[in-house]
């Protein structure tokens, strides 16, 4: 029996405002919130425990800063999913991999210089990974601005060519929602909102 999986990203506290598909699992990669405070994600986690997806995988992205700061007390907010920082969980022997880094982005959470810092993240994704889940995008793949510039990180498009997971979700650069396939690998930036933060986009789904 195939899992059905629904990505989102950067709903930015408009989730109500977008219109989820069925599935059995529900992939969010990061930016549920507009500044990563208590309230913002306590709101996220009721929003979650109404939805009728069996499992919701959760990373956070570069504006839910309680994550980094404040890690203990923001994992304790967000009761209703699996919370995945650099580590994986297996769902009906699916492998999931989540991590919320992305080379440095103006002041916000999350962010490692690109080089040597960023690598050693992006080198602890297992070989085994059949579903990536990062808040930033890999370098030329869905992951230009509206100013043309690629923000998308070189270090982890080499990762995932090394890993080659059947899928890779991510979001961060709104601008740039869409999906794209490169040898094994399918990419979907997932981001809900555009660049003006308007719910514009809707989820992608695939299965399993």
């Amino acid at each position: 029996m195939k899992i059905k999986f629904v990505c989102i990203a950067d709903t930015h506290n408009l989730h109500d405002e977008i219109d989820i598909p069925e599935g059995d699992v529900l992939l969010v990669a990061g930016d549920f919130t507009m500044m990563g405070r208590p309230r913002e994600i306590r709101a996220f986690n009721l929003y979650l425990e109404s939805l009728p997806h069996e499992y919701k995988v959760v990373i956070a992205g570069n504006h839910d800063f309680l994550f980094e700061r404040e890690p203990q007390k923001a994992q304790e907010l967000l009761t209703n999913c699996i919370y995945l920082e650099d580590s994986s969980i297996e769902i009906s022997k699916i492998k999931i991999y989540g991590t919320p880094w992305q080379p440095w982005f103006m002041d916000w959470a999350f962010n490692l210089p690109r080089g040597i810092l960023i690598k050693e993240k992006w080198d602890m994704i297992p070989k085994d990974t059949e579903i990536l889940i990062t808040h930033g995008p890999p370098y030329s793949i869905c992951d230009k601005t509206i100013h043309g510039n690629n923000e998308g990180c070189v270090d982890l498009l080499n990762a995932i060519r090394r890993v080659k997971p059947k899928y890779h979700i991510f979001g961060h650069i709104h601008e740039a929602y869409g999906t794209i396939k490169e040898g094994k690998t399918i990419f979907m930036n997932a981001s809900s909102v555009n660049v003006q933060y308007k719910p514009e986009y809707p989820p992608f789904t695939f299965e399993l």
